[in-house]
């Protein structure tokens, strides 16, 4: 008999830090959800409309199992942490959920399915979503991935956790974009982590120097969180990039060789050199325009677009 006990033991065993129980039932926060997609808040996200209630993935599911796997590291330069690790944590946290979800012939997701799991998660207990829209632990502050498993199978939920920002509004200050346009309430199409991952083409000019030195993702909003205090550090040691110069020169092949198997992949050569451009007219020295003067007859026009733009900062 496979009960809650069991499965957060194994839980622990294959290496999740958070794990807890909730209800297979729609999220409460699926009205306020549907508005911001109304609004537009999403961007090109367009996979995000398409968000079922549990049972329409898992037809007569009862309960899903919700984790959470810490990745607070030092972190290095143009960065986001989560990514720091190199390795991408979809094949991290999926081998992981692959084994628990065999314990309830279950299936599981983890930002590869219509959930919306910072709901659950705090349904289950493991948290609240704070006003950066992120969840918080108080254990481990925000540095969390998460993960779902749904089951058709019955099991007992966990009490569900209350907020604890109180008056707090540091995220929302630290926001370099405004992104955070409102507590628990973020406009995608002007965050970080947006432009410089989500966003096929061109960044908005005028959002450009906002993004300062950050090549991929933004963790300007998590940084500022009190709740961190209580943060230890993962055991994903972080690899180092190499020089933003040099890598404005790699081809595709270069480019796939060292990035392959890492969240950087997904953006694929063109848009990893555009936000490298980016960075480099915000930040570039006469070495960066060097490489800046190559990358206006690379042959992909992004690339050219962002770099023209950059030589023209700096310049």
């Amino acid at each position: 008999m496979i009960d809650s006990v069991t499965i957060r033991q194994q839980a622990r065993v294959l290496g999740f830090d958070l794990c807890g129980i909730t209800t297979g039932t729609k999220t409460e926060h699926d009205a306020s959800f549907r508005q911001w997609l109304a609004d537009g808040c999403h961007g090109e996200m367009r996979y995000m409309t398409r968000r079922p209630d549990p049972d329409q993935l898992l037809p007569g599911v009862r309960s899903i199992i919700v984790v959470g796997l810490n990745y607070h590291n030092p972190g290095i330069p143009h960065v986001a942490r989560y990514a720091a690790g190199m390795r991408d944590y979809h094949d991290v946290m999926g081998e992981k959920l692959n084994e628990l979800a065999k314990l309830v012939d279950g299936v599981w997701y983890v930002d590869t399915g219509p959930i919306l799991e910072r709901d659950l998660t705090q349904r289950a207990g493991l948290g609240w979503i704070g006003k950066h829209t992120n969840l918080i632990n108080r254990r481990l502050g925000n540095w969390l991935l998460l993960g779902e498993v749904l089951t058709t199978r019955e099991l007992v939920p966990d009490a569900p956790e209350r907020g604890h920002c109180g008056s707090c509004r540091r995220c929302l200050d630290a926001c370099p974009t405004g992104a955070i346009t409102a507590p628990y309430r973020l406009d995608a199409r002007r965050c970080i982590s947006y432009l410089t991952i989500e966003l096929k083409g061109s960044i908005p000019v005028e959002l450009r120097p906002l993004i300062g030195a950050r090549v991929f993702g933004c963790d300007a909003c998590l940084e500022v969180c009190p709740w961190n205090r209580f943060a230890r550090l993962s055991t994903i040691a972080p690899r180092a990039l190499p020089p933003l110069t040099e890598m404005l020169a790699w081809t595709e092949q270069q480019f796939a060789g060292y990035f392959r198997g890492t969240p950087m992949f997904r953006l694929k050569r063109a848009r990893f050199l555009r936000n490298v451009c980016v960075v480099l007219g915000n930040i570039g020295d006469k070495a960066a325009l060097r490489a800046l003067a190559h990358a206006v007859q690379d042959s992909d026009a992004l690339v050219r677009e962002h770099a023209t733009w950059a030589i023209n900062k700096l310049a």
